[in-house]
């Protein structure tokens, strides 16, 4: 059974030599994950869809027609890279996934022939979950489910706050509607209550005069007994 979930998991190994990347491509079969091999890390961002990412970050308000077969189709669940080589290096290619939000999420495992405390530190610093020395063993690709599974339940977590946040908006968005329309009935029923005022007011300064129904006696004479 455990076996058969790591099928569930794609892992794309990058490595400059062809004997190292056919070691590693059978030790991940082995263990029964789907495996995507690249000769390099541009390759690798490629693949990752990581251009059009970076196209849409400097031109946000450019469109831009990506080909099917332009990068994965498939869910990526893990990078496993080897540090030296030529062009970009394994550090380099944690460095621009890291700084991707797209890609900042998929846990990436560097490997190296060279045992250098200093740079075993830096990639780890920089975010990589694990440095091995080549070369690879089967106990090191153990290693690599767990960072896989961690990486699903984040981000299954990711989706779940997004829904939720989704739902606050929505009855946030729901409240401010009848807020507004209670105001705007409130206002209107003010304006109405005026009007009527103003009617009645009217009414009053138009209606007759005192002085014009009272009756007059100018031009009567007082007597006096």
């Amino acid at each position: 059974m455990v076996m058969a979930g790591h099928e569930l998991f794609h892992v794309l190994a990058v490595d400059d030599s062809l004997i190292d990347r056919k070691l590693i491509e059978r030790l991940l079969k082995t263990s029964s994950y789907q495996v995507t091999t690249v000769d390099s890390g541009s390759k690798a961002l490629e693949f990752l869809g990581w251009h059009e990412d970076h196209k849409r970050l400097i031109n946000p308000n450019e469109t831009t027609s990506v080909s099917p077969n332009s990068h994965q189709e498939v869910e990526v669940n893990l990078v496993i890279t080897d540090y030296c080589m030529p062009g970009m290096t394994g550090y380099d290619l944690l460095k621009k996934m890291k700084e991707s939000s797209s890609l900042r999420n998929i846990p990436v495992v560097i490997m190296s022939s060279e045992n250098v405390p200093s740079r075993i530190n830096r990639c780890l610093e920089e975010g990589a979950e694990e440095f091995f020395l080549k070369p690879v063993r089967k106990s090191d690709v153990n290693k690599l489910t767990s960072h896989m599974m961690k990486k699903s339940k984040s981000s299954t977590k990711d989706k779940e706050e997004e829904e939720e946040e989704k739902d606050d908006k929505q009855q946030q968005q729901q409240e401010d509607d009848i807020e507004q329309s209670q105001q705007q009935q409130q206002q209107s029923s003010n304006n109405n209550n005026n009007n009527n005022n103003n009617n009645k007011r009217k009414s009053m300064d138009d209606g007759p005069s005192p002085d014009r129904t009272r009756p007059r006696y100018n031009g009567l004479s007082v007597m006096s007994n």
